[in-house]
């Protein structure tokens, strides 16, 4: 059998790093994208896999990892767009485009230069899928819902981002033949992110991650699920 060859993004630490303990326990290589080279190497050897330098925010370091990986693995078969900072912790009237400008850098232009970059390497696969982390707070339903925590969240360029990548997943899944792209909401969990106030546990924030990184075809393309079923938008 041929073993699953997975790349995570921001794979360092926090979501990034359990969605790589967990898909390596399941039996996938993992190629381990991080900035931090120290970080990188040391959770690579944690789970036999090997670290990539990749900032996902740097066009040029996006292309030299996907060399890189060329050069090394020739293909892979999971790509999880995991990388992604909330900007500054502003009131909404203080953003400034600037602010926007980085934020969006990292979680919406960085999917974009790593699906474009990734792609060659995806179509070597038998069954290439892309795994994109998306949040309810990006969801119209949840955060207009006084019943719900989004809803109490102020964040007017995380939320944003995130509703983009929400989109892009389901473009990408009509636009793409041959490549699922389906997004997955780890919810509120705990996390550097949030400086750990979430209230999951990172095993239950990588639940959805890991399942649509390891679903079958059957279970198709185009989709944004949490941990519980698919994600109101």
């Amino acid at each position: 059998m041929t073993t699953t060859i997975t790349l995570i993004s921001g794979a360092a630490r926090g979501l990034g790093l359990e969605t790589a303990r967990r898909l390596s326990a399941l039996g996938h290589t993992v190629i381990v994208g991080a900035r931090d080279a120290e970080r990188g190497r040391a959770v690579a050897e944690e789970v036999g896999g090997r670290w990539v330098a990749l900032d996902v925010a740097d066009p040029a370091s996006v292309e030299a990892a996907a060399k890189d990986v060329a050069g090394h693995e020739g293909r892979i078969d999971v790509l999880i767009n995991n990388a992604g900072i909330t900007g500054p912790l502003k009131e909404a009237a203080d953003v400034t485009g600037e602010d926007a400008r980085a934020v969006f850098e990292v979680n919406v232009l960085g999917i974009v230069r790593m699906t474009h970059a990734f792609l060659p390497l995806l179509r070597e696969s038998a069954d290439p899928r892309v795994v994109n982390v998306t949040s309810g707070l990006g969801s119209q339903t949840l955060t207009h819902d006084p019943e719900r925590v989004e809803y109490s969240v102020v964040s007017p360029l995380y939320t944003s981002s995130k509703a983009a990548v929400t989109m892009l997943t389901t473009q990408y899944a009509r636009g793409v033949e041959g490549v699922r792209f389906n997004a997955a909401d780890p919810g509120y969990t705990a996390t550097d992110l949030n400086h750990h106030t979430g209230t999951q546990t990172v095993t239950e924030g990588t639940d959805a991650i890991v399942a649509l990184a390891t679903e079958d075809a059957s279970a198709g393309t185009g989709r944004a699920v949490d941990r519980v079923g698919p994600l109101p938008w």
